[in-house]
């Protein structure tokens, strides 16, 4: 795909990336460990700007929240104390099912989040968790939601906008439990169906609250926010996981591809949900 570039460019800094993106006019692309572009083959790409040198790889724990620079790789989130203790771990697990461990020591957050597959293994988890982006671009860095930036990623505003940390907030809950679940039709490749969730319970075991995103089944990663609510209050049992099975095996309209059709894909969306949910119980301390 790189017959056509006409210039590499490694900014030291992200305004400089910013400059050198805007003045390409739509003909740049970022990149940093360039395991998506490279499949994507966009012949319109006259040049790259490589942000590795720009300050982006960093894990910072602040008031309770985790910022994570674009350019950290998978294996660094695989490896990483502070992620691994964050929610059950959970961000650390999505990563450490991204490709083989070469993919993993190449491919980013960053890269991961602005690609916009709704295969991404990584972005389930951050959709679930309400994670949000940091984001910069000539009038300076502004934040925004993940699933307002997965909605909204094709306009011009963010393309010409670069994807330079992902802000995990801060989680409150008595008894949490986390989980992610992938489909693949091998250990290696990109999600046919993943799910991650969380729920939090209160001392009588009921639902405080629930979260349940589903990845590759719709244009982008999606909440499942109707199940979410009809869990809330309710004591977490196995009827309760049961319903919540079936309501999102009703909910979702994958489409179907080579890779799996949409019937498949639409009942193991509901089986995924129900062994996340009781992983998130068995971590909870609920026995079913």
């Amino acid at each position: 795909m790189f017959e056509q570039v006409e210039a590499f460019h490694r900014p030291a800094s992200v305004r400089e990336a910013v400059r050198l993106l805007v003045s390409r006019k739509g003909k740049a692309r970022i990149v940093a460990g360039g395991t998506d572009l490279v499949v994507e083959g966009d012949p319109n790409v006259r040049a790259l700007i490589d942000i590795t040198h720009s300050g982006l790889n960093y894990i910072r724990a602040r008031n309770g929240a985790v910022e994570i620079g674009a350019a950290t790789t998978m294996a660094e989130l695989r490896e990483s104390r502070v992620i691994r203790a964050l929610v059950g771990g959970v961000l650390a697990r999505a990563a450490a099912t991204c490709g083989s461990v070469q993919i993993q020591a190449a491919a980013t957050i960053g890269g991961n989040v602005a690609h916009g597959s709704p295969a991404a293994d990584l972005v389930t988890p951050l959709v679930m968790l309400d994670a949000a982006l940091v984001l910069a671009d000539a009038k300076g860095r502004r934040k925004m939601a993940l699933a307002d930036y997965l909605a909204s990623r094709g306009t011009k505003a963010l393309r010409q906008s670069i994807v330079v940390a992902v802000v995990v907030p801060g989680v409150k809950g008595r008894r949490c439990g986390w989980s992610f679940q992938k489909l693949g039709r091998t250990a290696l490749d990109i999600s046919l169906v993943n799910v991650a969730a969380g729920v939090a319970l209160d001392r009588a075991g009921r639902v405080e609250w629930a979260r349940i995103a589903l990845g590759s089944v719709a244009p982008t990663v999606i909440r499942a926010g109707s199940v979410e609510a009809s869990l809330r209050g309710r004591k977490f049992d196995r009827s309760v996981i049961a319903d919540a099975e079936a309501a999102v095996t009703q909910s979702v309209h994958p489409i179907g591809d080579v890779r799996a059709p949409a019937e498949y894909r639409r009942a193991m969306s509901g089986v995924l949900t129900r062994r996340a949910l009781e992983e998130c119980a068995a971590q909870a301390g609920c026995g079913l």
